[in-house]
Formats: structure tokens, sequence, C-alpha cells
């Protein structure tokens, strides 16, 4: 079996699959990957939390999100959790409970809610048309409406807000960071940082990358990478660095894993690489607690 290659998602034919197989990796990604022998999805239980669907103001509508917390009395810290290309599945959700088990409030919205829901489709060029239809400022307009939500909310640290986010989300975190004060801290797995290139998997054509705008980071983004990611260019990874020694933007770094494929964190993949993804989580948490974000005991 391969595993995804490119960063925002793969083409049908670079998976070689038949019908019935393209089917099933379509639906949010997550059925294939899933059905393999070799994949063991990691399932954290909801006990002693607070978790569920929940609708955020958006300013032009409700927008669903997912969120866990403890559920106790006072207030956590939150981590905003933003999703690869295939919404909102039970891979986000399920991080947004690993994160409410150790004392933060996890929320992961789905911003492709205008366009349909890219976990349940099996067809893969309606994936493609759902998330292209997500664009830049729509997607910062729902981000924005989501920290109001959890700014309002009785039992969040609104002091302490940080933000992670997976391959398409991994891109939105260096862009989040550069451009919302709220956050305190972001961790973005194996998010594109430059432009890819014509025609391949993205939003709408000429929008902003993490590279060109490092300058403007608000907040320190630990960035966390596979050596042997086929759709992130390494080159680029090591722009990255450069262009962060270049702005003294010395809270922030680069880590590369140089055995692992892309998406190795991705516990429902065939390239998830549980040694490097718990390594770079305690590297994300650690990122967090230095920057003000660490999780309140329950």
């Amino acid at each position: 079996m391969k595993t995804l290659t490119r960063p925002e998602g793969n083409h049908p034919d670079d998976l070689a699959l038949t019908r019935r197989r393209l089917a099933l990796a379509a639906l949010g990604g997550y059925a294939l990957y899933a059905y393999s022998a070799e994949a063991q999805a990691i399932s954290t239980p909801s006990t002693g939390l607070v978790a569920g669907d929940v609708e955020v103001d958006v300013g032009d509508r409700m927008a669903p999100a997912y969120m866990a917390r403890p559920d106790a009395r006072g207030r956590f810290p939150a981590v905003l959790v933003i999703s690869e290309v295939f919404g909102v599945h039970e891979y986000i959700r399920d991080v947004c409970r690993r994160l409410a088990r150790l004392g933060y409030v996890a929320i992961a919205p789905d911003l492709f809610v205008r366009a349909g829901d890219p976990s349940k489709t099996n067809d893969f060029n309606q994936i493609r048309r759902i998330v292209s239809a997500a664009p830049d400022k729509q997607i910062f307009n729902d981000l924005s409406g989501t920290l109001r939500f959890l700014k309002a909310q009785p039992f969040v640290d609104k002091s302490r807000m940080a933000v992670t986010g997976f391959c398409w989300g991994g891109a939105i975190v260096w862009l989040a960071c550069q451009r919302l004060p709220d956050f305190r801290a972001g961790a973005a797995w194996y998010g594109r940082l430059t432009a890819p290139k014509p025609g391949e998997f993205l939003g709408e054509p000429n929008r902003p990358w993490p590279l060109p705008g490092v300058a403007q980071l608000r907040a320190p983004v630990i960035g966390l990478y596979a050596g042997k990611d086929q759709g992130i260019p390494l080159s680029d990874v090591e722009a990255m660095r450069s262009a962060l020694v270049a702005a003294r933007k010395t809270g922030s770094q680069i880590v590369i894993y140089p055995e692992s494929q892309h998406g190795f964190h991705a516990d429902y993949r065939t390239s998830y690489d549980p040694v490097a993804a718990r390594d770079a989580w305690d590297r994300m948490l650690a990122h967090f607690a230095a920057n003000g974000v660490k999780p309140r005991p329950f």
C-alpha cells in the first residue's frame, strides 16, 4: 500500500488504486488507511471530558466545530486544532481528546462547511473542490470567530492559547501565528511553506504562503517535518529555518525526522511513525509550555 505523499492530499492516480479502494481513500482519507492491517488508529476515550460538537458564530453563519475539554471547574488553556484536507474526521477529534485529557480545551473548527464535508464524500474530485472553495479570507474569518467563541467560554483561560495543525492545517498554523495576536505558540505538522506547482491540490490561486511572511511572526512556531516527504521539498524546510534565523525569530524552530514520511503523526495511515510521532508530540507540548500555554492538571 502507498501512503499520501502530497502535502494537500494525493491525486487519485498517485495512489494507483482500484475504484473500490479509491472510494475508500476519499472517505476522509480515513477509511482506506484505517483499513490497512498495518494501521492501528489510536482511540482516546472521553472519560473525564466534556466532548462533542458545538456551533460557533463566525459572522455570516453558525459553523460546526468539535470541542473537548476537562470535565472540571476552572479555566483551562486552549489549543485550536486545524485539520487536514479531510476535515474534522475521527483522527482530528481524537487529537482534541488527547489534548483535553492533558488539561487543555481543544477545538477543531470545520473550515470547509460552506462547500461540503470532505470527511463524508467518496469522490476525490469533490474533496478537491470543497477544499479549493475555502479562500484565505474566509478561513481567517472562521478562525477569528472560533477565537471569539473560545474567549467567551467560562472554562477557557483566554490569556493562554496555542494553535496546531496537520498538513493543509500545518500551513495555516504558520499564517495564523503571523496574523492573529491571540496565540502564544504554534505547532505546524508538515505544512507546506511555499506555493506548489500549478494544478496541485490546493485552495485559490495566489493565496499567501508561510515562508514570505516569516518576519511577521507574532508567536513562536515549532515546525515538525519529515525527511522523506515527497510533497514538501527539504530545500523549502531549510529555507524556512534560515529565514527564522535571519528574522531573529529565536523562539521558533524546525525539527526534521530524517526517516519519516509525510503524515508521520497520522496513526490511521501506513505512513505513521510512532517513534517520530511521540517525539514530535512531546516537543509540541514542551514548546507550548515554554511559551506560557502549559496544561492545567485536573
